[in-house]
This record gives C-alpha cells, sequence and structure tokens, in this order.
C-alpha cells in the first residue's frame, strides 16, 4: 500500500534571517524560542465521523478542522469500487481555535502547573454543536463549539478539577454518551458529564505506604461498545481489563495480559522498557494495541496467555539502551493507532518517522514513513516469523525489524526529533501525525 503525504497545517514559520546578535536580540530570541516551545502539538484526535479533527499544543490552545471533502466520499467509494483511480486526497480546512488552558499555580503544594494539553476527546454531537473534552496535567474541560463558516464560539460548559492528586494521563469517553474516565499515576476517577463537583474513584492502586509501590497507571480507555468494560495499562507492561457492574471500587480485574520475559533474559532496562506508554481498542472491541518503548503488541480479549502479534518498531536502538537511558530518551510516551478496518496499526519513533504495519492473517506490511515536507519512504519487508500456534486465530507473528546496518551504524536516527502523536481516520486509510508544531496527513 502506497501512503501519498501532504501538509495539511504547519501552525509556526519563523525566519532568523538578518537577526543581529546583541544582548537585546538575545531576549528576542529566547522569545522566539518560547514561542516555537509552546506550538509544539502535544494531542491528536478525530471524531467518530472523520470529518472533524482536533490538536492541542503546549500553550493550552486547541484548534480545530473540518473536511471539505466529506460530500464526495460516496461517490468516492463507489468509484474505489469500480477500480477507477480516485486522485483527491482527504481535505481538511481550519474551523477555530480557543484557549483550553492557562498556566496555573497550586500554592498548596508549591507546584506549577502548565497549560499543555494531555488529551482530546470528542463527545456526542447536538444540534450541529461540537462538544469535546480536553485536559492538561489536573484539570480537565468540557468544551461546546458552535457557528458557521469562520464565525465560530467556543465555551466552556464544565470544568472538572480537583480530582487527581498527580498527572492525568488519559480521558476516555464512555460508549453511553453520558459519563467518562480520567486517570493519573495512581487512580481512576469516573465522571458523569453534567456533573462537573463530584466524581467517582473506580480503581486506586496507590499502596498504604508508597514505598511498597511497584507499578502506576500509565493510560486508561473505555470499551467502544461496551460501556461497563474498560482496560488500563501500568508501567510494568500490564494490561488489565475490568468489569464495572463487579463492584464500585473495581480492586479486581476480569482479566490481565501480560507477556513473560524469556528466562535469563532480564537486564536493568526490561522493566522500563516494558512500560505501556499507549493503548486503543480496536473499533470492533475485540483486540487491543499497546505500545512500549520498543514494541507494539497486539491482543486478543479472548486469549489472555500473551499477545498475537508483535511489532519492532526501532529494534537498531536496543544497543543504545544505556545512552537512551542517560538522557532520558528511553522514557518517551509514544502513542498508537489502529485503521477503523483492524487490519493496520501505526505508531511513531525518532527522526520524525512512523511505521505502519499489516495485522491481518498473512500480512507481511511493514513500511517507514517520515513526517517532513520532503517526506521519503523506506520499504521494509521481512518475512514473517511465527513465535507460537493459536487454536482460534492465525499464527501470532513478530515483524518490523529495520535494517540495522543502516540505522544503527549509520546513526541517521535523531533522538530530539521524536513523533509522539498521531491518529488514524475512523474510516478511511488516512493518518494524521504530528512532528513538533507542524501537523501533516497522509493517505493510502
Amino acid at each position: 500500500m502506497t501512503y501519498i503525504f501532504f501538509v495539511l497545517f504547519i501552525s509556526l514559520d519563523i525566519c532568523f534571517d538578518g537577526l543581529i546578535c546583541s544582548p537585546a536580540n538575545s531576549v528576542c530570541i529566547l522569545i522566539i524560542l518560547l514561542l516555537v516551545s509552546v506550538d509544539i502539538i502535544s494531542a491528536i484526535e478525530f471524531d467518530k465521523s472523520g470529518d472533524h479533527l482536533a490538536t492541542g499544543d503546549r500553550g493550552g490552545r486547541v484548534v480545530l478542522f473540518e473536511r471539505t471533502d466529506s460530500g464526495d466520499s460516496a461517490s468516492r467509494r463507489e468509484l474505489e469500487r469500480q477500480d477507477y483511480p480516485v486522485a483527491r486526497h482527504p481535505e481538511f480546512r481550519y474551523r477555530t481555535e480557543f484557549q483550553s488552558h492557562e498556566p496555573e499555580f497550586d500554592y498548596l503544594k508549591s507546584l506549577e502547573i502548565e497549560e499543555k494539553i494531555n488529551k482530546i476527546k470528542w463527545c456526542q454531537t447536538t444540534n450541529n454543536a461540537l462538544f469535546l473534552l480536553s485536559t492538561n496535567d489536573k484539570t480537565i474541560k468540557y468544551w461546546k463549539v458552535t457557528g458557521q463558516d469562520l464565525n465560530h464560539v467556543a465555551r466552556c460548559r464544565r470544568v472538572y478539577a480537583h480530582a487527581h492528586d498527580y498527572h492525568i494521563n488519559s480521558i476516555s469517553n464512555n460508549s453511553d454518551g453520558e459519563t467518562f474516565i480520567s486517570a493519573d499515576d495512581l487512580r481512576i476517577n469516573l465522571w458523569n458529564l453534567e456533573i462537573s463537583n463530584q466524581s467517582f474513584n473506580i480503581v486506586d492502586v496507590k499502596p498504604a505506604n508508597m514505598e511498597d509501590l511497584t507499578e502506576v497507571i500509565t493510560c486508561a480507555e473505555f470499551h467502544p461498545t461496551h460501556c461497563n468494560t474498560l482496560a488500563y495499562s501500568s508501567s510494568k507492561g500490564t494490561i488489565r481489563l475490568i468489569d464495572l457492574r463487579q463492584s464500585a471500587l473495581c480492586d479486581n480485574h476480569a482479566k490481565l495480559f501480560e507477556e513473560h520475559d524469556a528466562p535469563g533474559s532480564r537486564s536493568f532496562f526490561t522493566e522500563i522498557i516494558a512500560s505501556v506508554s499507549d493503548i486503543k481498542f480496536a473499533r470492533d472491541g475485540r483486540h487491543i494495541l499497546s505500545r512500549d518503548y520498543m514494541t507494539l503488541k497486539l491482543w486478543d480479549l479472548n486469549m489472555d496467555s500473551g499477545p498475537v502479534a508483535t511489532f519492532q518498531v526501532h529494534e537498531y536502538l536496543r544497543p543504545k539502551l544505556c545512552d537512551l537511558y542517560e538522557n532520558d530518551s528511553i522514557f518517551d510516551k509514544f502513542e498508537c493507532c489502529l485503521s477503523g478496518d483492524g487490519l493496520r496499526v501505526a505508531t511513531g519513533s525518532y527522526s520524525n518517522l512512523f511505521r505502519v504495519f499489516g495485522c491481518a492473517p498473512g500480512s507481511t506490511e511493514a513500511s517507514t514513513l517520515e513526517a517532513s515536507r520532503n517526506p521519503m519512504r523506506h520499504q521494509v519487508s521481512n518475512p514473517a516469523r511465527p513465535t507460537r500456534t493459536l487454536t482460534s486465530l492465525t499464527r501470532a507473528v513478530r515483524r518490523g525489524g529495520e535494517n540495522t546496518s543502516v540505522e544503527a551504524n549509520g546513526n541517521s536516527y535523531d533522538l530530539s526529533t521524536k513523533l509522539l502523536h498521531l491518529a488514524w481516520h475512523p474510516t478511511e486509510n488516512s493518518i494524521a501525525c504530528a512532528a513538533a508544531n507542524s501537523l501533516y496527513m497522509y493517505y493510502a
């Protein structure tokens, strides 16, 4: 499958030509660098229809885009069925932006709270109005966006605050359209969209003595169709599936998904790189995709003995783990996503690269693409190597090893440019991804 690239949005272009170095201009350079920093995109999310795209940045802003060629989608699909070439790519235009969060200071804890948007989630659309949730480290806000053409107004309807002692890493909408969850390192809270002053603690992993703490919550997400089911991942590489019908406080999980290390393979870095940075349910609710530092793993909810497929993302970095630990790159949190049909998965890497893998039975697809104005494409085609046999599914495969002689020995990777955030269109083969302060889109 060939992916075609186009630049959707570049938030800030700065030219330093003609700038003379002086004490006064040093301040100007500092201000410019700060501006660039706050423009770095920190969250991307398509709505369920795929007609709207939202991004959040480190400056606390949310920018909305809307699709302009959606009226042609039916004819496009018909032409594709008839094997006619369709040249037009998905077209999105800027709709509006608003300041979602401002920097704050917690005087009780002497803690500065960044305005950076950690997550954005779309809610159900009502009467042509758009609704979405956005969160920084401490506060979640519920927004309503109304208007036509370029006359849009964003109003904050609810503020959900003072419920988390630790940084919020996840928010997720329930399929019932009425509730959502928020998760930090040690707790998961359940909220009603219409009640902002009360939440229910449904998961609490905080030990009586913090010295006994061995793992933290890294991500949480509701099942796409079962309103009573959610999953959360941990820093130990496990994924727990819980059923809200079992008890008010879900101390016990319904299922535990983990992959055991081979005997003698453990090292100082084993637990660090096993930490799950992101999980996503497949649209059908049958599978969960997880991302740890080195791999993508696909799990079947009906089989908790191990992943059905493992994809190597940047195996050439394994000999460099000591260096990655020293410069803190080993703690980078990469996101992952699945295509709407569940046949492909994607995640980011360094040098503004992202990888796309086919996960259909028998597929050996493994592509590497660059988020850049001058993109390049590396085609990786490694034969699948079966690692275990299943009864009801295809054999689990481990794929995606790059050309390590080029990547490792050539030192062509750049740890300062990393593609952490990306999202797959819910119905089409289009991927939106963020590289620094630029938003790119690929489509197949």
